[in-house]
């Protein structure tokens, strides 16, 4: 692009900006001359140096690395959490030469490593040449959940390596059909052929549910339980669970949310329902934590098998998102046979187009379940016409402290 200089101050010969009302729409018109703009390294030159639009342009130049190198700023908290730094210097600041000799490496690498984490706001550098907790890594020192998900994504990862190929693998059936399209995916036969993630979560690989082994079911079992914490809370926060009388959770694992629900409302009876092994798991866990008198524990298949009556509420958190739309109705209708009439059922998982939480959603959660093999990350608005076509009436989102962790929508079973 012509341009009469690329000195501070002197701006590139940009064409004029179309009117509105122009042939082709004005805002239309405006996004392309806004585009040109903005690929223009003449442009980009003369914004980088202009002192008003020089903050602007530094922003996005940051915001750009970031994305290229966030890759790596992953792996350098994946090592602090595999290191246990973060718990080392929790008990107090540590040098580099006290960390390198616990974490058996050299004083080198682990000022690299410190000095990368100072760099992401993780550590902070302390007088004395010590190294103690930054706003970032102080969450990962109580916070089981966030460091088990952390450690969790080096699973991700893998699967992650080729995007392109992980893309074109995922096409066609591979999740199903939407309400109404016919060719619906739904069988073995449709899912991941088995990168890690599907081996991680074998339901997802194929097996049949109700078949799977208690050594199966164990690590993301575990992983559930620790990071279930992470969505519970946002329920608990948003919805006055003391109206029920008793709740089903369905998909509920090792127990981990009604474990919290019970905390939260000390006369709500609780029921649970997984596959055979997951519930056997949350029979002993909640058994341990007292609470084997106030539960009943049901083991099945929730596509095959009739869910348990007798709850006024059925919970699904991050139960949907795992499933294509026509298994995802199909889960809901289950529950709302289970339901009595004016019966609520409460949906809660990250979901996509929420403001604040847009990258969550439609970035991070979409390609994680691509690369696990099934589901989809859904907008509350599709949720809402998912529980409609499932039976369900006035479906409601209930806004939740923060949307980054869960979304909740409520919808009332008929005939209250």
């Amino acid at each position: 692009m012509p341009t009469t200089s690329t000195k501070a101050g002197t701006r590139p010969q940009d064409e004029a900006i179309p009117a509105a009302g122009s042939p082709g729409g004005w805002r239309e018109r405006w996004q392309r001359w806004r585009d040109a703009r903005l690929a223009s390294a003449a442009f980009r030159r003369w914004a980088s140096a202009f002192p008003l639009t020089r903050p602007i342009a530094r922003r996005r130049a940051q915001a750009l690395f970031d994305l290229m190198a966030g890759f790596v700023y992953s792996q350098v908290l994946l090592a602090c959490v595999q290191l246990r730094v973060f718990d080392e210097v929790a008990e107090r600041p540590r040098t580099a030469e006290e960390l390198a000799t616990r974490a058996a490496m050299t004083p080198e690498s682990m000022r690299r490593l410190l000095d990368a984490a100072v760099s992401l706001r993780l550590l902070e550098r302390r007088r004395g040449g010590v190294y103690g907790l930054g706003p970032l890594g102080a969450p990962l020192v109580e916070d089981d959940a966030i460091g088990s998900m952390v450690r969790h994504h080096a699973v991700l990862y893998a699967d992650l390596r080729d995007p392109v190929e992980l893309l074109r693998a995922g096409s066609g059936e591979r999740f199903g059909a939407g309400l109404g399209r016919p060719g619906a995916a739904g069988g073995a036969d449709s899912r991941a052929s088995g990168g890690a993630m599907a081996r991680y979560w074998p339901y997802a690989d194929g097996q049949q549910p109700g078949q799977l082994t208690d050594e199966q079911v164990a690590e993301y079992s575990a992983l559930m339980h620790a990071s279930h914490p992470l969505v519970a809370h946002e329920v608990l926060a948003a919805y006055p669970l003391r109206r029920h009388r008793c709740v089903l959770d369905v998909g509920g694992g090792e127990g981990r949310f009604l474990s919290l629900v019970a905390e939260a409302a000390p006369d709500l009876r609780l029921m649970l329902f997984d596959l055979p092994a997951v519930a056997e798991r949350a029979r002993l866990r909640l058994a341990a934590a007292g609470l084997a008198a106030r539960t009943a524990t049901h083991g099945g298949d929730f596509l095959r098998d009739p869910l348990p009556t007798g709850a006024d509420l059925v919970t699904l958190v991050r139960v949907l998102f795992d499933h294509p739309d026509e298994r995802a109705v199909a889960i809901l209708r289950a529950v709302r046979r289970a339901l009595p009439a004016g019966g609520t059922v409460l949906v809660a998982e990250p979901m996509g187009g929420v403001r604040g939480a847009e990258r969550m959603g439609d970035a991070y959660y979409s390609f994680y379940l691509l690369a696990m093999g099934r589901g989809q990350s859904r907008t509350p608005e599709r949720h809402a016409q998912l529980l409609r076509a499932a039976g369900f009436e006035r479906p409601t989102v209930v806004p939740t402290p923060m949307p980054l962790q869960a979304s909740v929508i409520v919808a009332t079973s008929p005939g209250s």
